[in-house]
């Protein structure tokens, strides 16, 4: 927790009073049938089903991928045998940004974060096995989000398994990209018009799919309060939503598919509360700003991954202990899936006794607690209840700086939220650095020697072994209709007509990801941040 020695009291991560006692009257001016409801009934501070955990235990989904699309298949298999119920995928970083594994740009980066995709033939490999029409997946990827899941639904076709019957998620959230991470390839409004472009596409092809999952995980690693996740996050939300209402889109056909993802850290209260009043925020932003009506399009539904900024290299068996705090936080939450992280990820990538480890973490926690007994057990909490009450006060009040500043876009054009994110993240560091933060192992309690733990290394071969495979498409494809499937995308860029359709019909033919996306750089351009102006 977070302490301010000048105001002689403790603080929470946001910086929000903490009380040492909490008792009747807490939270003054609580009305529980306009602030809690009933679980499953607006405005879902509760969670968002009637029976939760007692019904269903929420969904084990654990991220993987690196090297291959065969090694990375070979850990899905694992995962799968080993009780996961969803697969999340990983992506390298020339995949995230667009490029091809044989660029010179990707030098170095094939496969080390995640698996590498050039053609549908590797998403074929990646799921070789795999029966997509019973297993949900969710793709960690933004700004070619719609190419990666048009490529998997390809797959899925040559599989046998109609797209209707596809389940999971596209991260698909540029805007955080702009605010927190980086890996953007587009400016901002042609970036929206593709998310817009998929909302479309996805509600007449796959019906079942989250068209987004928009993101407060990689704000909040990058050192947003657990206020700022949410303000900054339900803003791009908003965003979001506008651009697909300005497509002439219905606003609950939309928002039944929209799902979040957050963070879960160790500070267990205050992000029970802040899961708590993210929920609650947003059903009175879906009903009263963009006046839906359907209770599902009202509904946030968020994935979870504890929080790996949190991890530490040092005693890295510790973080044992610090991921199954967090991930009690989001369980406690009223998370819908989770992923929890290995013990050695501050180190490298999970091995596969450390990515079994934190499944079984997981598992614990559904079959040895009584957590999956009852609905929202911190329901009625002094403390709890308080805090929710605060973030939800803290939450509005950064949404409204941002409404008055023209909207998330304009605020982001403007570095608004990554100015505030870094000075929360520099006001952290030296809270730790001071002594005033207590991280076990790192400024208190530290060892005089360590041992590591065996790590995961990729082979430095994957990236020639990438690229001869990928020789071997385009060796076999007819180029004569690529460059015609190639020249349908960029004279839909260039008008105004869904881009998904003609993009299906290019990576179909075998186009490769970054010819695609040089097509669309060619007519969109590159987002340059104002700072390197």
């Amino acid at each position: 927790m977070a302490s301010d020695p000048d105001a002689g009291e403790r603080r929470t991560v946001s910086g929000l009073p903490l009380r040492a006692v909490y008792g009747p009257g807490d939270p003054p001016g609580l009305d529980p049938d306009r602030d809690l409801g009933a679980p499953g009934t607006f405005p879902f501070t509760r969670g968002v089903h009637p029976t939760m955990y007692a019904g269903r235990p929420w969904t084990m989904r654990q991220y993987a991928g690196f090297s291959s699309a065969a090694e990375s298949n070979a850990r899905y298999r694992y995962l799968l045998e080993q009780g996961t119920s969803g697969l999340s995928v990983a992506f390298d970083l020339p995949t995230q940004m667009g490029y091809d594994s044989s660029d010179p740009i990707a030098a170095g980066e094939v496969g080390k974060v995640g698996v590498p995709i050039d053609t549908v033939e590797d998403v074929r490999a990646l799921f070789d096995g795999i029966p997509l029409d019973r297993v949900s997946t969710s793709m960690t990827i933004n700004a070619p989000a719609a190419l990666l899941l048009l490529m998997y639904e390809i797959a899925a076709e040559e599989q046998g398994v109609a797209p209707a019957a596809l389940r999971g998620t596209i991260q698909n959230d540029v805007l955080k990209e702009y605010i927190a991470r980086g890996t953007y390839i587009f400016p901002p409004a042609p970036s929206l018009r593709l998310i817009a472009d998929t909302f479309a596409y996805c509600a007449e092809r796959l019906p079942e799919f989250n068209t987004i999952s928009i993101s407060g995980y990689h704000m909040a690693e990058a050192g947003a309060t657990p206020v700022q996740e949410v303000a900054f996050t339900l803003a791009d939300g908003i965003a979001y939503v506008e651009a697909a209402l300005s497509r002439g889109l219905d606003v609950d056909t939309v928002g039944r598919r929209l799902s979040f993802f957050f963070v879960a850290r160790t500070s267990l209260l205050e992000e029970v509360a802040k899961f708590r009043a993210a929920r609650r925020v947003w059903a009175g932003i879906m009903r009263d700003r963009f006046g839906a009506t359907d209770a599902r399009a009202m509904m946030l539904r968020f994935h979870t991954q504890t929080a790996g900024v949190q991890l530490t290299a040092q005693q890295p068996e510790v973080n044992l202990v610090r991921v199954t705090v967090q991930a009690l936080a989001a369980v406690l939450g009223g998370t819908q899936s989770l992923h929890t992280n290995a013990f050695d990820e501050a180190l490298a990538l999970p091995t596969e006794r450390s990515a079994r480890l934190a499944l079984r973490t997981q598992q614990v926690l559904t079959h040895e607690t009584d957590l999956t007994a009852t609905v929202d057990p911190f329901a009625g909490s002094y403390a709890v209840e308080s805090m929710t009450a605060d973030v939800v006060a803290a939450v509005e009040a950064e949404l409204a700086r941002i409404d008055a500043a023209g909207g998330a876009v304009a605020a982001i054009e403007d570095g608004y939220q990554k100015r505030e994110i870094e000075q929360a993240a520099y006001d952290l560091a030296r809270r730790i650095d001071a002594g005033d933060e207590v991280v076990v192992g790192v400024n208190r309690y530290q060892l005089d020697e360590e041992v590591q733990p065996q790590l995961q290394r990729v082979d430095e071969r994957v990236r020639d072994e990438q690229i001869a495979r990928t020789g071997a498409v385009l060796a076999a494809r007819d180029d004569a209709a690529v460059a015609a499937a190639l020249a349908d995308v960029r004279s839909a860029a260039a008008g105004t007509e869904n881009l998904l359709p003609p993009m299906r019909e290019a990576l179909r033919r075998r186009a490769t990801l970054q010819e695609v996306c040089d097509v669309l750089r060619g007519e969109f351009g590159r987002h340059v941040p104002r700072e390197t102006l």
